[in-house]
């Protein structure tokens, strides 16, 4: 399972104040501890004003990159911020995102044609997101021959379904799990991701929304979710339905994220 570490984005409240405080500490910790807690991947989302965008990534990104090898998921809705701040990024990652929104896609895919760049893509478009499984799959289609134009191979690609709030769509899970099943058939090679905190919204409990969401995605197909990495239930999870799903061998994952403990009972401080 590969881990997006969610933790830096400045849509949530804390990070937003840190951001505006230039709280170099307080992003330091962020990455830190995402990871120590094993991140695949860094989200390193500013969420402030396009025109002050650029400048604010650069201090964020520079924090992160002096604490931490682990690759970038530069994230923004604007493509144009994206490419001006892929220069300021170490080492290849993952972009964060396009669609079939507007220009997004032919802005990215020329500027990361010939890299070593992965890409998160959205099943959506200039409609929204589409209701059904056939439309998102239209989407998808349209997306893949993009990267096919552009010289993009699947397994650099990071689909996202896209999943809707449960509590106003029954079929929230089922239509994103049968996308999943679709597009890991036609590209096997090909990963799927979720910012899956959205199926739980307005409802008690979230966690264990959240927790049943990632092991049934799981089993559907999906490899790759932007999570908090430092949330030793869902990590747990993770490993555990991996070791179910027979994608770790003897459970030697599960049982070295055991041993850091990374996961199970936290164990009380000396």
């Amino acid at each position: 399972m590969i881990i997006i570490g969610e933790k830096m984005n400045g849509s949530i409240p804390s990070v937003a104040k840190a951001i505006a405080e230039r709280n170099e500490k307080r992003i330091r910790s962020l990455a830190k501890k995402q990871t120590e807690a094993g991140a695949d991947y860094l989200d390193v989302c500013a969420s402030v004003e396009e025109d002050v965008e650029v400048e604010t990534l650069k201090w964020m990104l520079d924090i992160v990159q002096d604490v931490s090898d682990v690759p970038i998921c530069l994230d923004s809705p604007s493509p144009r911020t994206l490419v001006k701040a892929i220069p300021l990024v170490k080492k290849p990652g993952l972009i964060n995102s396009v669609s079939l929104e507007g220009d997004k896609i032919d802005v990215i895919f020329p500027v990361i044609a010939d890299t070593k760049w992965n890409c998160v893509a959205l099943l959506c478009d200039d409609k929204g997101i589409p209701n059904s499984v056939e439309r998102r799959m239209e989407v998808f289609e349209g997306i893949m021959a993009k990267a096919k134009e552009y010289g993009i191979a699947p397994e650099r690609l990071f689909i996202d379904p896209l999943v809707v709030t449960l509590s106003t769509d029954e079929t929230a899970l089922t239509t994103f799990a049968d996308c999943c099943r679709r597009i890991k058939e036609a590209y096997p090679t090909i990963h799927i991701t979720s910012g899956l905190s959205n199926i739980s919204f307005g409802l008690p409990a979230r966690k264990l929304i959240n927790q049943a969401f990632m092991v049934l995605a799981m089993n559907a197909g999906m490899d790759s979710a932007i999570v908090d990495p430092t949330n030793r239930d869902m990590l747990g999870m993770i490993y555990a339905a991996d070791c179910l799903l027979e994608r770790d061998e003897f459970c030697l994952e599960f049982i070295g994220a055991f041993r850091e403990g990374r996961i199970g009972p936290e164990q009380p401080k000396e």
